[in-house]
């Protein structure tokens, strides 16, 4: 059976391109964005990492704060570790879904917060990364409202991606990308363990 789009006509197409050409001229204001990966499937670091490239791939300053990755040792920090454009900071325990509450952890995480003042702070960086920030704000590790204080006060221009699976609906209202990444079907359900390159 045809889909829609191959039934479509000429004239059709053609109205289409124009419609999205027009959004595409009139889409010109350059600022700083907020985007959040959230969801149950795999790809929310991996799609911020693949912009953290694009960036230096423009010659852009980038700075990465991992919140609860601190004992998984990733190909991501290997490789960005080596980019003088990037300050990296892996900072706090990887919490998982067992959260202890721990005198530890709290520190840890106060500790990557504060990188990550830094970086919002500084206007030279053009993106920040927060990766799992959502996981420290679901747990209470950090308050809502300072965090999105320091997001609505950092550099106009300033590019920041947050990931982890669930966010406050506050930051979602902050924010100017969300994207839910849902799970289908995933490797580690029939007993595949975590693959160097893919998941780590």
């Amino acid at each position: 059976m045809n889909t829609k789009s191959e039934s479509a006509t000429p004239t059709e197409i053609n109205h289409k391109k124009l419609i999205v050409d027009a959004a595409i001229r009139k889409a010109n204001d350059e600022q700083g964005i907020i985007l959040i990966n959230i969801g149950n499937g795999k790809g929310k670091s991996s799609a911020a990492f693949g912009m953290i490239a694009r960036s230096l791939g423009h010659r852009m300053r980038v700075g990465i704060v991992q919140f609860v990755k601190g004992d998984i040792p990733t190909g991501e920090e290997t490789f960005f570790r080596q980019c003088p454009q990037v300050d990296y900071r892996v900072v706090g325990e990887n919490l998982g879904t067992e959260v202890q509450g721990s005198v530890n952890e709290y520190q840890a995480i106060a500790l990557a917060w504060d990188h990550a003042l830094r970086m919002l702070n500084n206007p030279n960086i053009s993106l920040v990364l927060l990766d799992e920030l959502n996981v420290a704000l679901k747990h209470n590790y950090l308050d809502t409202s300072h965090v999105i204080r320091a997001l609505e006060q950092r550099p106009c221009h300033q590019h920041v991606i947050i990931t982890g699976q669930a966010a406050k609906p506050e930051l979602i209202e902050i924010a100017d990308t969300v994207t839910d990444m849902r799970e289908i079907k995933h490797t580690f359900k029939s007993g595949g363990c975590a693959q160097k390159g893919i998941e780590r």
